[in-house]
């Protein structure tokens, strides 16, 4: 049997790394280890190192092992949640008194776990705009900061950073680069390879891909920080769950085919939205147009399957898309093979209200799923049509 290293391919290490046959009864899925302690030969005699689900649970070992192939890592962990891995993470690379660089346009969650939670412990963010790198440059505390954070592309804006170039300014200063990879997802983007240092996942999104799971993921290039942070999963035990583990892990098979489908349907999607005198912009990297267009080409295999819109019409009219939709569902989050419809601005990104972060009120987040795109379209030309009634 070929071992993981020799699997060269995407699509077969979603499918294989991490997930053998079951040695004892055959089985071509890896089992649900529904378990919270494990049986001992003896005092300390560990089976497989085995003794406690929240130190290490066989299914989420599955789930590691392949989202580490998948990003090309040494070594990955699952969370219970997106922001539960960004909060571990943060707090094992830095100390109180310590600073980050991260996005001004960013998933309003991340920014509340910055300012919230993380400033009043002593962590100082500042945001900037990620794809204007002297003014990355420009923020940099020589000594002080620790962290570069970069979602890429951004929600909601859909903006695309250059994570190589960001890499070399981390790293000049001794700081990490840490990339948000989950609009993307592992098929689309492989940040690690172009100089991050750690990856983040909001598992519940493309990794999960069927919106009937939560869970967050890191994937690190090195084995020493790799330590610190398997002290640091088990020490705080924001873990994911054995069936939660299993639920993405299930649908990482499939995510190389979902992720084209998306691709497909939101450069569809978008073209049709260009078109349209009641949109005002479309925000997609695959447009031509779009200003990280070149970057995306260069740096991430697809465009994905979020596309952002502003309304001509203002917020009203944004919100009246939104509601109109029928096909494309009023829904937070994305990722899933449904589409979704959103206002950010009062939905998943009120938290960032008043803030350097605040997204236009005529915006509309659409997460493109993999329906017929013919329906997708029609729905979103009889959504447009009543905007302005």
């Amino acid at each position: 049997m070929a071992t993981s290293s020799e699997w060269h391919g995407f699509e077969t290490r979603a499918i294989r790394a991490g997930q053998d046959p079951d040695p004892r009864t055959g089985a071509v899925v890896p089992p649900i280890y529904a378990t919270s302690t494990f049986a001992q030969d003896g005092v300390g005699g560990l089976r497989e190192g085995y003794e406690y689900s929240r130190s290490a649970n066989p299914t989420r070992t599955a789930l590691e092992e392949c989202l580490a192939s998948l990003e090309g890592g040494v070594r990955g962990f699952a969370f219970a949640s997106g922001l539960a891995a960004e909060d571990v993470l943060l707090r094992t690379v830095c100390v109180p008194g310590e600073h980050v660089i991260v996005p001004d346009d960013a998933y309003g969650g991340s920014f509340r776990l910055f300012e919230k939670v993380l400033r009043p412990w002593g962590l100082e963010p500042t945001p900037v705009h990620m794809s204007d790198l002297e003014a990355v440059r420009s923020v940099v505390r020589t000594g002080s900061t620790r962290v570069v954070w970069v979602e890429t592309p951004t929600n909601p804006l859909l903006g695309i950073a250059d994570i190589e170039a960001l890499a070399g300014i981390a790293h000049e200063e001794g700081a990490l680069l840490v990339v948000d990879n989950t609009f993307a997802s592992p098929y689309l983007q492989q940040p690690l390879a172009l100089g991050a240092d750690v990856v983040v996942h909001s598992t519940t999104k493309y990794c999960g891909g069927h919106s009937d799971v939560v869970g967050g993921a890191l994937v690190v290039a090195d084995e020493e920080l790799g330590e610190r942070l398997a002290f640091a999963h088990n020490a705080v035990g924001a873990v994911a769950g054995p069936f939660d583990a299993w639920l993405v892990l299930r649908g990482l098979r499939t995510l190389a085919v979902r992720m084209e489908r998306h691709s497909d349907n939101a450069e569809r999607v978008a073209e049709f939205l260009t078109s349209r005198p009641e949109v005002a912009q479309v925000l997609y990297p695959g447009l031509p147009e779009h200003p990280g267009h070149a970057l995306a080409q260069r740096q991430m295999r697809r465009f994905g399957g979020m596309v952002s819109v502003r309304l001509a019409g203002g917020e009203q009219a944004a919100l009246a898309l939104a509601e109109r939709c029928r096909v494309f569902v009023l829904a937070e989050s994305l990722g899933g093979v449904e589409s979704l419809v959103e206002h950010p601005g009062r939905m998943t990104h009120a938290s960032v209200t008043g803030s350097v972060l605040e997204v236009p009120d005529d915006l509309v987040r659409l997460s493109v799923g993999i329906e017929t795109a013919d329906d997708l379209v029609a729905d979103l030309a009889q959504a447009l049509d009543g905007t302005a009634t």
